[in-house]
């Protein structure tokens, strides 16, 4: 504990950052890393912003030295003034962080400092060359060569467990029961983990073992449900994908582990054919409440367009908020046929045209840049209130063929969404 004449402050703290990445500091980085963490910790949220807004000020790169560097590479663009450029331009602050991470808890630290830094960035845009540093940071130390992948059981710890039911952001775990039947032989729970942050998962799916790919969520979640055949499952449907630490976001986590997990399912289980997932649309419906638009950009073909200027007619998309619409399954259910078909026509539009866009929706910016392919939209597949306000009640199948996961990557980064037959008629 530190006396209140003695407690740190951002100037002190500050101070201890120079000593850390000076020769001293590299002598005794443990101690002073570790001392580091606790009067960072002993800050309050202002003094941490006070703090990370002198790094911005005082620690970036010099811009005489960087431009001076860039001029002899431009003369002479040799390796060694590829070096000295490189070695101007990186701030003072990336060297700080590589020190606190040699403490023992200090890669635990940088997470959390990332974590509550991210809540400021909207205050401070300047704090974005803070994150930068962060983020490059942790991308590389938590690069999959780093992760290990472990599945979780009901005979996990509890400790795991309860993180399980925290952590769970798709599909809220009801407590213990429903916890233990997701984790029943005919589902499946694994988690990425890190030798630095042991006990704690960075991310985890939830899978169903099945027959076929599901059309309704209701049977995936239903605690109730009986124990489904699991001797020569067909299809392994990944319901739920869950970041467990908001520090980390931005840091490419879920790609990896849809593939490794896909792989050791089928070595696993050779009688599996099928990798898809069942999946939200959160983005539709505030899509609609902003009256569906069709960005400028679009590849979509001017036949589709009009197809979809006759569906947002149709629903008088603009004039009414479609995410109070839609509060109970009975709303749902008292919609009629050409109300549905408009709204997945509208769904179809929104997720082959729009994914790329900044307003696209998040999920499919997801999966299809991680080389699936849109296969099917399903009505009423997800009646609960979430469901419903942010979804209209729709989801998605991302069907992943992982002989086809790198073309269908390549070709969104080239703008292209990979759908279906099924899908592409409702275009």
């Amino acid at each position: 504990m530190f006396k209140r004449s003695t407690s740190p402050d951002p100037a002190r703290l500050l101070a201890l950052s120079q000593q850390l990445i000076s020769s001293q500091g590299a002598a005794n980085a443990h101690s002073m890393a570790d001392q580091w963490i606790q009067w960072h910790r002993a800050l309050s949220p202002e003094q941490r912003l006070s703090f990370y807004q002198s790094l911005v000020r005082e620690w970036s790169p010099d811009p005489n030295r960087v431009w001076a560097a860039a001029l002899r590479y431009r003369d002479a663009p040799n390796a060694a003034n590829a070096i000295v450029l490189n070695e101007v331009v990186e701030s003072p602050r990336q060297e700080l962080f590589r020190r606190i991470n040699r403490a023992p808890n200090g890669t635990e630290a940088l997470v959390q400092l990332r974590q509550g830094l991210l809540k400021n960035l909207r205050e401070d845009t300047e704090l974005r060359a803070l994150d930068s540093d962060l983020h490059h940071l942790l991308s590389s130390w938590f690069n999959p060569g780093f992760l290990e992948l472990h599945e979780i059981t009901w005979s996990s710890p509890a400790s795991l467990l309860e993180k399980l039911i925290r952590y769970e952001s798709v599909h809220a775990i009801d407590g213990w029961d429903d916890l233990r039947r997701r984790l029943q032989p005919d589902r499946r729970c694994f988690a990425f983990f890190h030798p630095q942050l042991p006990g704690e998962p960075l991310i985890f799916v939830e899978v169903a073992l099945l027959p076929e790919i599901p059309a309704h969520m209701g049977p995936l979640v239903d605690k109730h449900l009986p124990l489904g055949e699991v001797s020569k499952p067909k299809a392994a449907i990944f319901y739920s994908i869950s970041n467990c630490q908001p520090g980390l976001r931005g840091v490419s986590l879920g790609n990896f582990l849809i593939k490794r997990v896909a792989e050791r399912l089928g070595r696993e289980l050779p009688s599996l054919k099928t990798y898809c997932t069942l999946s939200p649309i959160p983005g539709f419906t505030r899509w609609l409440d902003q009256g569906a638009p069709w960005p400028e950009s679009s590849k979509g073909s001017p036949a589709s367009w009009r197809r979809c200027l006759a569906a947002k007619a149709s629903l008088r998309v603009g004039d009414q908020a479609w995410s109070g619409r839609l509060k109970s399954p009975e709303a749902l259910s008292r919609l009629d046929e050409a109300t549905q078909e408009a709204l997945t026509r509208l769904a179809a539009c929104y997720l082959s045209v729009c994914t790329h866009e900044a307003a696209g929706d998040p999920v499919a910016k997801f999966h299809l840049s991680n080389g699936a392919m849109l296969h099917r939209i399903n009505w009423a597949a997800d009646t609960s209130a979430k469901g419903l306000a942010q979804s209209a009640g729709l989801m998605v199948n991302y069907l992943y063929e992982l002989d086809e996961v790198e073309a269908r990557h390549q070709a969104f980064v080239n703008r292209e969404v990979v759908s279906s037959r099924a899908v592409s008629k409702l275009l």
